[in-house]
C-alpha cells in the first residue's frame, strides 16, 4: 500500500482515457481486502462494478478509501480513482461518468459548481437541501445523507502570533493588518484564491486591505505558518496538522464560508440503476464527525502513517468491516 499509484491494466486505461489523458491514474487494486462488518453483502450489489473517486487532500482522500471498503464489504467490485488533483478534475470526472461515487462538499456544490455567490443562510440542512435540490435539477447529481462532518476553510496563524496580537476571529485580524499592512501576508492554495467561495468571500464580507498573497500547495501551508514564512494561512478545520503545528483557527465571525459538510454524491442515473448503494455510504456518512475526522488526518499528516491504514482501522474499530 506505500506505493499508491498501482500501474493500470490496458484495459481499465482504455476505459479511462480520457481521465488519463488529465493526468490521472486509475488504481485497479485496493489498499486492503475486507470483510463484511456490520456492512453485510447486498446480493443486487454482488459484482457490480463502481468506481469511486476522491480529491487530493487527505481527508477526501479518507473518506474515499472508506466509501471503497463498504461497497467491497457489501460486494461490489470496485475500483479505486482516488486522489484526482482539484475540485473541478474531481467533479468532471463524476459528470463524464469516468467515476460512479465522490464525496463533496455542500458549500462547494452550491459556490463552485452552481455559481452562487452567497452561501445559504439557516445553517447545515438549508445549505445542503438547497445544494442538493439545485444539483439534482440541473446537472443530474444526487448527494446522498449529508454527514455532520463539517469541513470549512479557515484561517490561522500560530498560537504565538495569535496570543502576542489578540487575535480570536477574523474581524481581530482585519483591524491588525490594516493597522500593520507589513504583516497582510497570507500563504494560500492556488484554487482557495480565485473560488468564490474562498479568498474573494473573505475579502468581501471583512473589507482586508492590499494583501500579499503567496501561493503553496495545501500540504505546505500549515508549516509555512508555522515557520513565519507568512503570518497568516488557509486551513481546514479538520485538518491534523492545526493541533500538529501548534495553530490557532480565528473565528469566522462574519460566517463569509459557507458550510462544509461532507456528502457522497453520485450520478442520478448509476443511483436509479444501482439503490442499494446508499445504505452502506449512507451509514459511514452518519458515523463521522469532526473531532474523528482531525484524529485520523493528524495521524497520516503529522504521524507519517499510509492513507489506507488509517481508513480500514477506523471503519473496523467501528465494527463496518473485519480483516482476514
Amino acid at each position: 500500500m506505500m506505493n499508491r499509484r498501482i500501474a493500470a491494466l490496458i484495459g481499465a486505461v482504455l476505459l479511462c482515457a480520457s481521465v488519463t489523458a488529465c493526468g490521472l491514474d486509475v488504481n485497479t487494486a485496493l489498499p486492503f481486502k475486507v470483510l463484511p462488518g456490520s456492512i453485510k453483502p447486498i446480493p443486487s450489489l454482488q459484482g457490480v462494478k463502481v468506481t469511486v473517486g476522491s480529491k487530493d487532500f487527505t481527508e477526501n482522500i479518507l473518506l474515499g478509501y472508506m466509501a471503497e471498503m463498504a461497497l467491497s464489504a457489501a460486494g461490489a467490485n470496485v475500483i479505486d480513482l482516488t486522489d484526482i488533483h482539484g475540485s473541478n478534475s474531481s467533479r468532471q470526472a463524476l459528470l463524464n461518468g469516468e467515476t460512479d461515487i465522490t464525496w463533496e462538499y455542500t458549500g462547494t456544490g452550491w459556490i463552485n459548481y452552481q455559481g452562487n455567490e452567497l452561501p445559504v443562510p439557516g445553517g447545515e440542512l438549508a445549505q445542503y437541501n438547497a445544494t442538493a435540490s439545485a444539483d439534482k435539477q440541473k446537472n443530474g447529481i444526487t448527494w446522498l445523507n449529508y454527514s455532520p462532518l463539517n469541513d470549512q476553510y479557515a484561517f490561522a496563524t500560530t498560537e504565538a502570533y495569535a496570543k502576542a496580537n489578540n487575535l480570536k476571529t477574523v474581524s481581530d485580524l482585519t483591524k491588525l493588518i490594516t493597522e500593520k499592512k507589513d504583516q497582510a501576508v497570507f500563504c494560500l492554495e492556488t484554487e482557495f484564491t480565485s473560488r468564490q467561495d474562498g479568498f474573494p468571500a473573505a475579502v468581501k464580507a471583512y473589507g482586508f486591505p492590499v494583501t500579499k498573497v503567496k501561493n503553496f500547495g495545501i500540504g505546505t501551508i500549515y508549516s509555512a505558518v508555522a515557520n513565519g514564512t507568512c503570518p497568516i494561512g488557509e486551513v481546514f478545520t479538520t485538518d491534523g496538522r492545526i493541533a500538529g503545528q501548534h495553530l490557532k483557527v480565528l473565528d469566522d465571525d462574519k460566517k463569509a464560508f459557507p458550510q462544509y459538510n461532507a456528502a457522497v454524491t453520485t450520478r442520478t442515473a448509476f443511483l436509479d440503476a444501482h439503490p442499494d448503494i446508499r445504505g452502506p455510504l449512507d451509514a459511514i456518512s452518519k458515523a463521522l464527525t469532526n473531532d474523528q475526522m482531525v484524529e485520523l488526518c493528524k495521524e497520516v499528516d503529522v504521524d507519517g502513517r499510509d492513507y489506507g491504514s488509517v481508513a480500514r482501522d477506523w471503519m473496523v474499530s467501528r465494527g463496518f468491516v473485519k480483516t482476514e
